[in-house]
């Protein structure tokens, strides 16, 4: 076996997967006057994966990555800015995500319900990732 897959493998082991699923928050997007006067709602999910293996061996919540600190974030941010476009909050939610240095990779997806008449939602996904060996 080459080495280069065992430390596939051994990578593979540490990484945990936290997502964060319809995460339902109010604010103001568009461009359209009625969009820049009324809160619209979002929904937002994100895959955020990390080396977890001190969490797993220690059992000590400093070890871990805090989805709850990342979640307060996002749900600041989000509800406390303006954005004409849903890339930019895309974007933005993204980057407060990688600002964690323990993540390695991040995808974040939001979706704004009813934006299109005959379509549940439009959604806009970004990724990111520290590590070049890992697309995300």
């Amino acid at each position: 076996m080459p080495l280069h897959a065992i430390d596939d493998q051994h990578f593979d082991h540490d990484l945990a997967t936290i997502r964060i699923k319809n995460l339902r928050l109010r604010t103001h997007i568009g461009i359209k006057e009625e969009e820049i006067q009324n809160r619209q709602d979002v929904v937002i999910n994100a895959v955020i994966r990390y080396r977890a293996d001190k969490a797993v061996a220690f059992n000590h919540i400093e070890q871990a990555l805090n989805y709850r600190t990342i979640t307060k974030q996002v749900i600041a941010h989000v509800e406390g800015n303006r954005f004409l476009l849903l890339e930019r909050m895309t974007r933005e939610v993204l980057d407060l995500v990688m600002a964690h240095e323990q993540v390695l990779t991040a995808q974040v997806e939001i979706d704004k319900p009813h934006a299109l008449r005959f379509a549940d939602s439009v959604s806009i996904t970004l990724s990111a990732s520290r590590d070049p060996r890992r697309p995300v």
